[in-house]
């Protein structure tokens, strides 16, 4: 009896410190066997963008695909009014993802296109479904899950519009990859997870924790009381009265959610933006003393970041000490039933409708401003089936899995590099405020991070699957496994599609060779994500690099820039360098055929306005000139491809293109060049 009591303290004490630790306790699993009502080889959770790629991939390596969105909405952000494509740098781009990008540049008349208007990413990720005839099971939500050992033997899903156990459907599948952006397979799955930011200590980080910086912050002298010099009067709509603590110390909580919205100048497509039934004023009430705080500012840039989208439509995103961001109140969110969800994800709705109206009208904005936002509205061909509104709420962070691996600050600092690397992320660290407090009797916000990452830098595959005592057949490229500064990094949806695409190419590969997805063969993987990133067995297009010195010859005074460019670097001349030089990039050609040439031009500081260039094509010699003026540079990006033109080339290293810095008139660059078969 005594020993029996040691061993159940001895539990008890170890339960305590999982939890301590940060981590969720494993879902129950149901006691009954279910029969399946569906099967398949592989169970893809989520319909956002990476969710569609996931399920592309894997119906193309051969196997049977069962794609399951808890809404009614295809594409997550992608197609939720994220058009203002988060980038980073397009060399981490790859695959299927980059695809996406070509196929919209398709549409809109261009090589690469990453700014778009929602419909037109829904109907190309639709795309992807019609070729590879994978119909999506729609208002389908995860309720449990039934395992055996660590593997995951079915999944029940209930009606998200009208739960009833009685209709709830039964999935069976050899492998789980979840695409949500709440991890819910995965927290069903009784995976570790992770909620918030971890202390800095944890795994020696600088910018992971409690951090209140200057970005996107209130200035100084903003009261936070309703009666103003009052604290007794109480705190204003949106202001915590949590206290500030000590830098780099980890909590639960989330960073801000907000809309990304899509409005229209255009008045033949235009609904007016009204006041919303639940518009209550007080919630801007911080913002009408930001707005008095600073009078000049009298544009909507200065309150949001107002993109334009083809079309005359927008990507509006957060800007600033008050804006779209509706911060502090998702907290809850991560963990909450779906009930409570629905409540948040309501909220926001109401906010955002209501800050929009607020600029729009009340008499405490600048009349120049409320001018400005007057000639606007939702535009009524997008979101036809939701009232011209967005269904999707930007999730930037929910759950993290805590899985074999977890990405930190040194991974985005390139101070660790994994060999296991199955994919790329390129983008700032970053983070959007968490809490709006009172420091020193101010409001002010906390959490923002903008820290530049080191350059494009490898996700491990150790990262996207869980520890395998605890699952043996479950990828999460999206909720994956790194802290909550790295995550800010890996976080944009381009590359979510990347690690879907790896991860179905590994579950398929799990399955053909019987073993869990911990044990695949990671270099097998990784070569034929490089052979084959289209799943399609066809010629891949080539990409000569300046830092591929193999294939990459130099001649004259080039300067190597780490920032900007394609990849890891650029070359560049003085914009004063008269002594001329040039740079070859030469491919190996491993099929002989047409290809579509494009050289990579970053923006530099004094450009020339012309640049020579010229293209060997076998025993063809043919010289080019590249003006400045057309190579225009859209989006959130630092460089264009240019269309050098379509050549046919030989098999072999017989052809390559020269760019030159001979006579030019200010500083010449030289990055990437890219050799693109046409298809047969």
């Amino acid at each position: 009896m005594m020993i029996r009591k040691k061993i159940a303290l001895a539990q008890i004490a170890c339960m305590m410190a999982f939890v301590l630790a940060g981590f969720r306790p494993r879902e129950p699993r149901p006691a009954a066997d279910v029969t399946a009502s569906v099967q398949a080889d592989v169970c893809v959770y989520g319909g956002t963008a990476a969710g569609v790629i996931a399920a592309y991939t894997a119906k193309k390596m051969g196997k049977s695909v069962v794609l399951i969105e808890p809404g009614g909405h295809l594409g997550g952000m992608t197609s939720g009014g994220l058009g203002y494509t988060d980038i980073g740098n397009k060399y981490a781009i790859t695959g299927l993802s980059r695809d996406f990008y070509r196929r919209i540049g398709l549409h809109y008349g261009k090589f690469e296109q990453w700014t778009f208007e929602p419909k037109v990413a829904k109907s190309t990720l639709q795309q992807y479904l019609d070729e590879a005839g994978i119909k999506v099971m729609y208002q389908s939500r995860i309720v449990s899950t039934r395992k055996s050992g660590a593997a995951i033997q079915s999944i029940v899903l209930e009606n998200s519009l009208k739960p009833d156990a009685k209709s709830n459907q039964t999935i069976a599948a050899k492998m789980y990859i979840d695409c949500s952006y709440e991890g819910d397979l995965m927290a069903k799955a009784g995976v570790s997870y992770t909620v918030g930011r971890e202390a800095n200590s944890e795994y020696n980080e600088t910018i992971d924790g409690v951090q209140l910086m200057h970005g996107h912050q209130l200035p100084d002298g903003i009261d936070p009381y309703k009666t103003a010099g009052k604290p007794e009067s109480g705190l204003l709509w949106g202001v915590s009265p949590a206290k500030l603590e000590p830098n780099g110390t980890g909590d639960k909580k989330v960073q801000a959610y907000n809309y990304r919205i899509c409005l229209t100048s255009d008045p033949a497509n235009m609904v007016p933006i009204t006041q919303p039934a639940d518009y209550d004023a007080s919630r801007y009430e911080l913002l009408a003393r930001l707005i008095a705080k600073q009078p000049q500012r009298k544009t909507l840039n200065d309150y949001f970041i107002w993109s334009k989208m083809p079309n005359n439509k927008t990507d509006i995103n957060n800007r600033n000490g008050f804006s779209t961001d509706m911060i502090g109140m998702n907290h809850d969110y991560p963990d909450a039933d779906y009930n409570k969800r629905a409540e948040i994800i309501k909220a926001h709705e109401a906010y955002t409708k209501g800050l929009l109206y607020f600029i729009g009208h009340d008499p405490r904005v600048p009349q120049e401003l409320r001018e400005s936002m007057q000639k606007w509205g939702y535009p009524k061909d997008e979101y036809v089936e939701t009232g011209n509104w967005s269904p999707q709420l930007y999730i930037r962070e929910a759950r993290r899995m805590v899985g074999s691996y977890v990405m930190t600050q040194a991974h985005c600092e390139l101070k660790e590099v994994v060999k296991d690397g199955v994919g790329m992320a390129a983008y700032q660290m970053d983070s959007h405020n968490i809490q709006r407090i009172v420091v020193n009797g101010m409001a002010k916000n906390e959490g923002n991070v903008e820290v530049s990452a080191s350059g494009p830098y490898p996700i491990a595959y150790r990262s996207l699957v869980p520890k395998e005592q605890e699952c043996t057949n479950l990828l999460v490229p999206v909720c994956l496994s790194a802290t909550h500064i790295a995550y800010g990094s890996i976080r944009m949806e381009p590359v979510f599609m990347v690690l879907a695409q790896s991860s179905a190419v590994a579950a398929a590969m799990a399955i053909d060779s019987k073993k869990s997805v911990q044990q695949i063969d990671v270099p097998k993987l990784q070569a034929k994500l490089k052979s084959d990133p289209l799943v399609n067995g066809k010629t891949p297009e080539i990409l000569v690099d300046n830092e591929d010195t193999q294939n990459v010859s130099v001649k004259g005074n080039w300067q190597p820039v780490k920032k900007g460019g394609y990849g890891p670097s650029f070359l560049t001349t003085s914009e004063t360098d008269k002594a001329g030089g040039s740079v070859t990039f030469t491919p190996q050609i491993a099929a002989a055929g047409n290809y579509q040439i494009y050289a990579y031009f970053p923006k530099v500081a004094k450009p020339a306005s012309e640049i020579k260039l010229s293209v060997k094509a076998g025993n063809e010699v043919k010289a080019i000139s590249v003006l400045e003026k057309d190579i225009v540079v859209e989006g959130q990006t630092s460089g264009e491809w240019y269309h050098v033109g379509k050549f046919n080339l030989p098999k072999g290293n017989a052809s390559s293109v020269n760019i030159s810095s001979e006579g030019a008139s200010g500083a010449v660059a030289a990055d990437a060049v890219l050799f693109v078969p046409e298809s047969k």
